[in-house]
């Protein structure tokens, strides 16, 4: 079942980080479907967070999406190669999104090969933001996309993790947000192998 409006509206976004967690994210490209079970994720919590786009109440022409009322993309290009994908969530002005950090292939499996020049089986396929992005076909077009619609959007298949099977961590690649590079808002299967860095920094259990 699609997840409706209501759910992105959700003002917690560490909440919505985790129980993102087994669902499936889709993509429709020229009638080629694919789709991925999400398996890693990020949380960013707006205008306090040091590590977000919008930390301090910063606007600009690419962050402006964050502002929106939630349940739309926010895809933006890393280190000018990589295009990572957000879900922007919360109510309009509170800039909350949620980094889809990696996908478990599930479907279209084929297209995700040619696009990854790889095997679906290898774990590299769609492990961190940026190979998960690729192999699902999202690129800035997908900037501001109605996750409602009918190009890209996320379903609840009943996939359900326990709190023993999730893993809790730092979030990666921000150490320029001093103490806040230190709270626990990356959110993982554990022992999924299209995790990114299982083994990077504190963990913990969500017990």
């Amino acid at each position: 079942m699609k997840l409706q409006l209501s759910y992105y509206l959700d003002r917690d976004v560490v909440f919505l980080a985790r129980d993102l967690l087994g669902k499936v994210l889709f993509t429709n490209i020229g009638g080629n479907v694919t789709a991925g079970i999400i398996v890693e994720t990020e949380a960013y919590f707006g205008v306090l967070d040091k590590a977000s786009h919008a930390y301090g109440g910063r606007r600009t022409n690419r962050t402006e999406v964050l502002y929106s009322q939630g349940g739309i993309s926010y895809v933006y290009l890393c280190y000018g190669i990589h295009h990572l994908f957000n879900i922007v969530s919360s109510v309009e002005g509170e800039p909350h999104a949620v980094l889809i950090r990696a996908v478990e292939p599930l479907a279209g499996k084929e297209i995700m090969e040619l696009r990854r020049n790889m095997p679906a089986a290898k774990a590299a396929v769609s492990s961190g933001p940026g190979s998960a992005a690729k192999a699902l076909g999202i690129d800035h077009s997908f900037n501001k996309k109605d996750l409602t619609g009918d190009e890209i959007w996320i379903e609840d298949h009943g996939i359900r993790y326990g709190s023993d099977e999730i893993t809790a961590g730092p979030r990666i690649g921000v150490a320029y947000a001093q103490e806040d590079a230190l709270l626990p808002w990356r959110f993982f299967v554990k022992g999924n192998k299209y995790v990114s860095r299982p083994n990077k920094g504190y963990l913990r259990n969500l017990m």
